[in-house]
């Protein structure tokens, strides 16, 4: 038997941490020690707002997790117990998507990560009562001791490497890199401006110093995020707050029409406006999230000249090829996702959570697994 200690969203902004059992892995899925677990404005939007009845509370969230494989279904090939392991979202990995080596946007892709549970209906956790706690979210909800999680989400990374500090990569990290080195392609010596400074846009700018990038642009209003993406990066920094004409400035710095690459990462219809209007000829925005329902206008006199826009889910990134490739580049010292981390013990999370969502760091990285920790989960026999 196995028994966790997580973080159980119970209803709209309320968070019991409690401890629960989690039964029988399937064929298909895999028992994970959990060493890391990010925060995410996805967690924290279906945490204060809920999600259409989809991963109804009671629910485990956390849907960036990382830590060390305690044991592996019948069917699992390629992973074994004691492998250091990245969580990310899972697929089916037989739609025409899955196929072409874009699992991001696999056909049922809520259904298998948004729905609390597994295709039959039936959740991983219990209560001490007995009463089925949703699970699966990502399937992972990592925001936990344990967790189980698919062969599809489980990403072995670099034996060398510690988990503590990897927790990010499987959905924020994996969309800002990847949306820098699969979706744009940015290319030595380009110039590219990244509008939003959470993580998603931090890592963005990682990604554009290792693919060679000479100019990168830093975009946002806030002076502890330009200074953030100065320590990681970027060469020049815009605050909005003093500066009316963000094309104009970034015009300035690069000369010309524009930039090569744009990112956007705020979410906000007005910041990608601008993030397609400081393109230069033939350049290429890409919108990395946003809110359903607003409305994008800028000038189509603007495509004329070859520029493009792209939409991305978590990178268009294939997660087997890009994780290990950035785990590779941290041990490196070439990819400094630890400088943007803050960390937390999981039952520090209601502090963990006010900071992220007022903005006092960039990313907040819970310790589920952390030595001392109340109420650790154990595993018996």
């Amino acid at each position: 038997m196995t028994s966790t200690h997580a973080a159980v969203m119970r209803d709209v902004k309320t968070i019991s941490l409690e401890d629960l059992d989690v039964g029988q892995i399937r064929d298909d899925e895999v028992l994970v020690r959990i060493e890391s677990a990010g925060i995410c404005a996805t967690d924290i939007e279906i945490l204060d707002e809920g999600f259409d009845a989809l991963a109804t509370p009671p629910v485990v969230l956390g849907h960036e997790g990382a830590g060390v494989v305690e044991q592996i279904g019948s069917a699992v090939t390629g992973l074994e117990p004691g492998d250091k392991v990245l969580l990310t979202s899972a697929n089916c990995g037989r739609c025409r998507a899955c196929e072409s080596g874009k699992p991001a946007y696999c056909e049922h892709h809520y259904d298998i990560n948004f729905s609390g549970g597994r295709s039959d209906g039936s959740t991983s956790l219990t209560d001490d009562n007995g009463r089925p706690v949703h699970s699966h979210f990502f399937y992972q909800s990592s925001w936990s001791t344990y967790a189980v999680a698919h062969a599809t989400s489980t990403i072995r990374v670099s034996p060398d490497v510690d988990p503590a500090v990897l927790g990010p990569f499987g959905c924020g990290v994996r969309t800002g890199a990847g949306s820098v080195l699969d979706v744009l392609q940015v290319a030595p010596g380009s110039s590219i401006a990244v509008f939003g400074l959470g993580a998603v846009g931090l890592t963005a700018i990682m990604a554009a110093k290792v693919a060679g990038a000479s100019t990168i642009i830093a975009v946002a209003r806030k002076k502890p995020q330009l200074d953030r993406a100065l320590d990681v990066g970027a060469t020049h920094v815009i605050d909005t707050t003093s500066t009316d004409d963000v094309p104009a400035a970034v015009r300035a710095i690069v000369g010309g029409s524009g930039v090569d690459f744009s990112l956007e990462a705020t979410g906000n219809a007005a910041v990608m406006r601008t993030s397609v209007e400081v393109l230069g000829e033939m350049g290429h925005a890409v919108i990395t999230g946003v809110a359903q329902g607003q409305t994008l206008e800028f000038d189509p006199w603007l495509l004329l000249g070859g520029r493009k826009v792209s939409g991305s889910t978590l990178g268009d990134s294939a997660p087997s090829i890009l994780l290990p490739r950035l785990v590779d580049l941290y041990l490196q010292g070439r990819f400094p996702i630890d400088r943007i981390e803050t960390h937390y013990p999981l039952d520090d999370i209601e502090k963990a959570l006010a900071d992220s969502r007022s903005g006092a760091v960039a990313k907040a990285v819970l310790h589920p697994s952390a030595p001392g920790a109340a109420g650790q989960g154990r595993r018996d026999g």
